[in-house]
């Protein structure tokens, strides 16, 4: 990441409403990300780098979004460890209001990629418990596509002519 960049991230995260578009999506999958990451007590930098892969699928290589998806998730997970207002419990329960008010977010929760962050622990306790987290978020999200199945037509139609226009 260029130097450029980092400016234009701490920037960002001042006014991430105002200037990132999308910013809810970005910053309710980085909380998915942050909640699987957490999970786990030996943190590894690795962990961002497959979360900036993932970012790379699903911004078709937009490596700036990517890399706000990665420093996003950071920002969080260090919340989280700093004890700083966050802590697991608390991103459970923001991805659970946060689907209940944006169901279509539900979509956005891709289990496969989050295995992705479980090779990295090695504790059986650990790969246990995000396992267990990961299993949580698949139930949520299929309970969340089903029950609001005409909500999330309605709203990425409602999307859809906004922005084809």
């Amino acid at each position: 990441m260029g130097i450029g960049f980092m400016i234009k991230h701490h920037f960002f995260s001042a006014f991430r409403e105002l200037f990132v578009s999308h910013h809810g999506s970005l910053e309710f999958r980085s909380k998915v990300f942050a909640l699987i990451i957490t999970a786990n007590s030996d943190i590894k930098d690795e962990c961002y780098e497959i979360v900036k892969n993932i970012g790379m699928n699903i911004y078709n290589n937009d490596e700036d979004r990517a890399n706000l998806l990665m420093l996003t998730t950071k920002e969080l997970v260090k919340k989280v460890k700093d004890n700083n207002g966050l802590d697991i419990d608390i991103l459970i329960e923001h991805i659970q209001k946060e689907l209940k008010i944006i169901p279509r977010y539900a979509k956005k929760i891709n289990t496969d990629s989050l295995k992705l962050l479980i090779d990295l622990s090695h504790d059986r306790d650990t790969i246990s418990y995000q396992e267990n987290i990961i299993e949580f978020l698949k139930t949520i999200k299929e309970d969340t596509l089903l029950k609001k199945k005409k909500q999330i037509a309605k709203a990425e139609e409602n999307l859809d002519c906004k922005y084809s226009n």
